[in-house]
């Protein structure tokens, strides 16, 4: 017997919704496999000094579903996270469906200055790529330098763009030794002096630089606890003594056969020393 035309619409509609039924279950049963199967589990940063590998994490997993290894690969295929102080850029590879690792690629940053109570940071080639207010540990503060101006991506306006060079040079040497020096000053001459708490070492031009540090390194150990500027200026590339001109101590007085007092050691003291050992 034929059913009515109602009976068979009925039919057709229980038939539809219960393969809609069926599919919604499926593409949900699907979901939260993907979800669990590719859930991120394990991240690995590598690449960054100045931001913790908790900071970097923030600034990718947005928000809570790109914890996803395939939702993360679609969100950043051929595509950079930029806009971001201090790094150039960040890319995210899928190791497998629960391991990501995140390259950060820094911008190369030579020192920094201060500028309207701003530090202001730039490159090798003196660009001045960020400006923050707070000092990022590691990069050397510079100055001597004479500006009226700075403006962001803009190269310092300096009468020698080379000494920018210098600057990097400075720096990379200081971190292949593994040195931090409070500051780097420059004079007008653009001789260098490098400041280590109370000590100072004059390095003069930046003749023979690598040579001069390399020496300084042996030396810093022997400048703890000392107040004074330590001379390489006059480092040619040969072993030499070099002279450690003591700071005067103002709390030592001595009176003259007049009755007055006078500052004692108005010299300063000079000591000389060696890569070998310091004599006092």
């Amino acid at each position: 017997m034929i059913g009515t035309p109602s009976v068979l619409r009925k039919n057709r509609l229980i038939r539809t919704l219960t393969v809609l039924v069926i599919l919604l279950v499926l593409i949900l049963g699907t979901c939260i496999f993907l979800w669990y199967e590719y859930s991120v589990t394990s991240v690995t940063v590598k690449g960054s000094s100045h931001y913790t590998d908790d900071e970097i994490k923030d600034m990718v997993f947005t928000v809570p579903y790109s914890y996803n290894s395939i939702v993360l690969s679609l969100m950043y295929r051929d595509k950079s996270i930029e806009d971001i102080p201090f790094i150039e850029k960040m890319d995210v590879d899928i190791v497998n469906a629960n391991s990501v690792v995140i390259n950060v690629y820094e911008k190369a940053i030579a020192g920094y200055v201060e500028y309207l109570g701003h530090y202001m940071y730039f490159d090798k080639d003196g660009i001045v790529v960020e400006s923050s207010n707070r000092i990022i540990e590691g990069i050397p503060f510079v100055t001597g330098l004479s500006f009226d101006h700075l403006v962001l991506h803009e190269p310092l306006p300096v009468k020698k763009p080379s000494v920018f060079l210098t600057i990097l040079n400075v720096t990379q040497l200081l971190g292949k030794y593994d040195i931090t020096t409070d500051r780097i000053a420059f004079d007008p001459d653009e001789r260098i002096t490098l400041y280590f708490g109370n000590a100072r070492v004059l390095l003069g031009t930046d003749d023979y630089i690598d040579e001069k540090i390399n020496e300084m390194h042996l030396l810093l150990p022997q400048l703890q606890g000392y107040s004074g500027t330590l001379h390489m200026e006059n480092y040619v590339g040969e072993e030499v003594n070099f002279s450690f001109d003591k700071d005067k101590d103002p709390n030592e007085v001595k009176e003259d056969p007049e009755g007055e007092e006078e500052e004692e050691g108005s010299q300063t003291g000079t000591e000389e020393t060696d890569t070998g050992e310091k004599n006092e």
